[in-house]
């Protein structure tokens, strides 16, 4: 997995943002994923991300619905790919 991805999980949204800041004023660009259940949280993120801690200097640029098939028996799990670049590059 590249450095440049967060996937986002179970755990407080806050830890994530503050792992999506760190990677974003080293490498310019990140993409938050996450999939299910956590798809809310991934969004929750980026906006936190973007809107308050970094409000201004940040622009998304793309969002990515998919559908990915998981487990025995399989499964259709909801996915999402959210991209956000700093401006200030």
């Amino acid at each position: 997995m590249p450095r440049d991805v967060i996937l986002v999980g179970k755990k407080p949204i806050m830890s994530y943002a503050m792992a999506a800041l760190m990677q974003l004023t080293q490498s310019g660009e990140i993409t938050i994923k996450a999939r299910g259940l956590a798809i809310s949280r991934a969004v929750d993120v980026a906006e936190v991300v973007s809107k308050r801690f970094l409000s201004g200097s940040t622009v998304v640029k793309t969002v990515s619905i998919g559908t990915e098939v998981l487990g025995e028996p399989p499964r259709n799990v909801s996915t999402i790919e959210i991209k956000v670049s700093s401006t200030k590059q």
